[in-house]
């Protein structure tokens, strides 16, 4: 899994969109392996970015609270 992409899950307060959406995008670059988008490629990676944001927001919410919050926070709150 890349290393880049950090627990969301147990923070406080929730993850924001913009987490969520930072996580999605790290995630999408490194199974694309596209790294900056072309006019060619732009379309399909923000349809990927954006429906791996909305299943990761629908897991968050499902998913019960943590005993303990993540070890590090995402880059967003640092």
């Amino acid at each position: 899994m890349c290393r880049n992409i950090t627990t969301l899950r147990g923070l406080e307060p929730r993850a924001t969109n913009q987490e969520i959406e930072a996580a999605a995008r790290q995630y999408v670059r490194k199974v694309s392996g596209v790294q900056s988008p072309s006019e060619r490629t732009a379309d399909s990676f923000e349809r990927a970015v954006r429906t791996i944001s909305e299943a990761t927001a629908d897991l968050l919410a499902n998913l019960p609270s943590r005993r303990r919050p993540p070890t590090s926070l995402p880059p967003l709150r640092r």
